[in-house]
């Protein structure tokens, strides 16, 4: 069994990317241009049942604001019928929802809250 060189096919230089004189291959960098993550805005939705303290209680909690911030959201959600507590990426989002609901759910109340995507 005789073992054949394979033979070469020389290819054009510019489509190659092979430099003539000295055989070396040039590769041209790119930067990759990554795009901010998506952000969801997290909802909480206004019920006739949960008391007022409780939601104030759970927006300073888990989203980290201080009393007088989470009494305006609280009121937010009363008047409007719902209210937003914090922009976060997807997953950190589904997290902060998540954590209200268990919280809710626990406490035996039927507070709501949900993640949407923001607009923008």
């Amino acid at each position: 069994m005789s073992t054949k060189i394979p033979k070469i096919i020389p290819q054009h230089p510019a489509k190659s990317g092979v430099d003539d004189t000295d055989g070396t291959v040039v590769l041209e960098r790119r930067t990759l241009k990554t795009k901010p993550p998506k952000l969801y805005q997290v909802v909480m939705l206004n019920d006739d049942y949960t008391p007022m303290e409780f939601v104030v209680i759970v927006i300073q909690e888990y989203f980290g604001k201080d009393l007088e911030t989470a009494t305006q959201i609280m009121l937010k959600i009363h008047l409007d019928g719902r209210g937003v507590c914090g922009v976060y990426s997807r997953d950190v989002a589904a997290t902060k929802v998540s954590q209200v609901l268990d919280a809710a759910n626990k406490a035996g109340h039927p507070l709501q809250c949900v993640a949407e995507p923001l607009d923008s």
